[in-house]
């Protein structure tokens, strides 16, 4: 039974209490997963970023923003911000991945040590917009979805790895320590971008989506999934696609350090898929559990001022 009143027309647990959700396996890739994405980013890494840079008033004191562009996968010109804390001697670096509706501004608030951060959009939403993309969630989780070569999410992950060749370009100081925080969208492609780049020394992945897609398509929910799920019905075929983009499958490839923050109820991404990508990260790693994603509950304040202090205690020790 669900631990809070809704009225959506299917469970958020999905039936799963933590015990059930912690015995979860992510699905077996296909035998050239590794190959097929160690291909990708070596053809995204190829690509000359052609970096522009433009400062923009900061609304933070102390805080110096700019506005950046950089060509990625396909053509695609992809923009970001990069927040520069002023006057500060950096050796730390963050790419920064965003929900499934795109970001609208950079955060000046970041838990961890003082850091020059990079906030990619990805392609289709908001600096990142055009060139016929959609910029809603439903649309954009199926474009390209018939082949694994022009499936959109293969080219959110290159614009993930160009955000961090555009900080490493511009901060080379921050070499050697470089880090990745992700929520919801930005937790799923934040595992596939983690996965086979070694420039990242550790992840913080907040209720990753994308996770576990045979069980994921049996899942009804509010959230992006949806759309996949409605289109897995009619084109069956499209799962063999989906083996390439499992971020619990990839998560089994990822050898850093990794923070992962699990719902137990969570109508936007289900919960099963969350936890594959936990179960299937290798050591070292910690989980957080947090009793609600995507869902406004008593106690979230607390829970994401908990949450926000291990947060802060991971990027310290990291």
């Amino acid at each position: 039974m669900s631990a809070f009143a809704h009225d959506f027309p299917f469970d958020p647990t999905y039936g799963y209490d933590l015990d059930a959700l912690l015995q979860l396996q992510a699905p077996e890739g296909p035998s050239d997963l590794a190959d097929f994405w160690r291909a990708t980013y070596r053809e995204a890494r190829a690509v000359p970023l052609n970096l522009s840079v433009r400062p923009l008033p900061s609304p933070h004191p102390g805080t110096d923003l700019f506005e950046v562009h950089y060509d990625s996968l396909g053509g695609r010109r992809i923009g970001a911000w990069i927040t520069v804390p002023h006057g500060q001697r950096l050796q730390r670096g963050m790419v920064v991945g965003h929900g499934y509706g795109g970001r609208e501004c950079p955060d000046f608030d970041l838990p961890g040590p003082e850091c020059v951060a990079i906030f990619p959009c990805a392609r289709g939403f908001h600096l990142s917009q055009g060139d016929g993309l959609p910029n809603d969630a439903a649309r954009h989780v199926i474009t390209g979805i018939a082949s694994r070569e022009t499936y959109i999410h293969r080219g959110c992950v290159a614009d993930y790895w160009g955000a961090a060749s555009a900080l490493l370009s511009l901060y080379p100081e921050a070499a050697g320590s470089l880090h990745y925080m992700g929520t919801s969208f930005g937790g799923g492609i934040g595992a596939m971008t983690l996965a086979w780049d070694e420039r990242f020394v550790s992840g913080y992945l907040c209720v990753p989506s994308f996770g576990n897609h045979p069980l994921r398509v049996q899942c009804p929910c509010a959230g992006s999934g949806e759309a996949v799920r409605q289109y897995v019905q009619q084109h069956p075929e499209t799962l063999e696609v989906l083996r390439y983009f499992d971020s619990a499958s990839i998560a089994r490839h990822i050898r850093i350090p990794v923070l992962c923050d699990c719902a137990l109820f969570d109508p936007a991404v289900p919960p099963p898929g969350q936890f594959s990508v936990h179960n299937a990260l290798g050591r070292p790693k910690e989980l957080m559990v947090r009793q609600a994603g995507h869902f406004a509950h008593p106690g979230e304040a607390a829970e994401e001022a908990r949450s926000r202090a291990r947060l802060d205690r991971w990027l310290h020790e990291h």
